[in-house]
């Protein structure tokens, strides 16, 4: 699959248009980063083989730590046939207060998994600072049986710093798609101060909100048994669709977010790509 790789033309002394794009490809019993292109403070640091050398573990760097207004980042993953691979970030990802014209700052990954392939996608949470105006966008491309697992793990305000979300807002949206054909779309839209973050039927007073989500199938007995697990986790609910097992989480803290989908991770890992669970090292520091 080829994609356009375009960043929009901003003022670089106001703000950082970055793009970074990766190639993975399967040599013998190697997955090896083939291609690495990057414009901008947006860098990878060298493979790590805590896994061996058929799964390597990468950690996407943005040095600024945040976007301001005008900001674009870009992340393209292109997975060759039956190559593996892990992502993640060393730390939180994060929106800052938009300047006052309320230009937005936007976040773009689309991963492109060629059959047999396998990516796992597990960034840190984000934090939208109160009156940010963010757009996130990932999409994901996935070519006959080509595994998956990826989250996006979102939260509103900084509590613990006494800030809420009352004004700024978030744009998510998140597409999965197989040969060709869609099989997840989600779009969410937060606008501070709004009920909805506030009702029963909306956030109801949550700030902290994620999707889970691997191509893993199933049967009833091991559904029932994987929500039996996860019992003292109120806030993770389940759901199969479209060959996708589906995570939505909804609560109060971030650590406790990250931790849920790590350990939905570890248990399922086997299962998605018939690898034992392996965190990255950089979760341990």
């Amino acid at each position: 699959m080829t994609h356009a790789w375009h960043l929009e033309q901003h003022d670089s002394a106001l703000n950082w248009q970055a793009g970074l794009r990766l190639g993975f490809v399967r040599c013998g019993a190697r997955t090896q980063l083939a291609h690495t292109s990057h414009r901008g403070p947006l860098r990878v640091q060298r493979p790590f083989t805590p896994e061996g050398v058929d799964c390597p573990h990468l950690y996407i760097l943005h040095p600024p730590g945040g976007l301001v207004s005008g900001d674009n980042l870009r992340l393209q993953a292109d997975m060759q046939e039956n190559a593996c691979t892990v992502l993640t970030t060393p730390s939180s990802g994060k929106f800052y207060r938009a300047r006052d014209n309320g230009t937005l700052q936007v976040q773009h990954n689309r991963f492109s998994l060629a059959p047999g392939s396998s990516l796992e996608y597990l960034p840190q949470d984000t934090i939208a600072f109160e009156g940010c105006n963010a757009r996130m966008i990932t999409r994901i491309d996935l070519a006959a049986d080509a595994r998956c697992v990826a989250w996006d793990l979102l939260c509103l305000g900084r509590p613990a710093a006494g800030e809420g979300f009352n004004y700024g807002q978030v744009d998510q949206r998140l597409d999965v798609w197989r040969d060709g054909r869609p099989i997840y779309i989600e779009r969410n839209q937060f606008v501070g101060g709004d009920p909805l973050l506030a009702a029963r039927w909306g956030l109801g007073g949550c700030g902290v909100s994620g999707t889970w989500l691997a191509t893993v199938q199933l049967d009833r007995q091991q559904m029932d048994d994987l929500r039996e697990s996860l019992t003292d986790c109120p806030e993770l609910a389940l759901t199969q669709r479209n060959g996708l097992l589906i995570g939505r989480y909804l609560g109060l803290h971030a650590e406790h977010a990250r931790n849920t989908f790590i350990r939905l991770w570890r248990q399922l890992r086997p299962l998605i790509n018939g690898r034992e669970p392996c965190a990255p090292r950089i979760w341990n520091t």
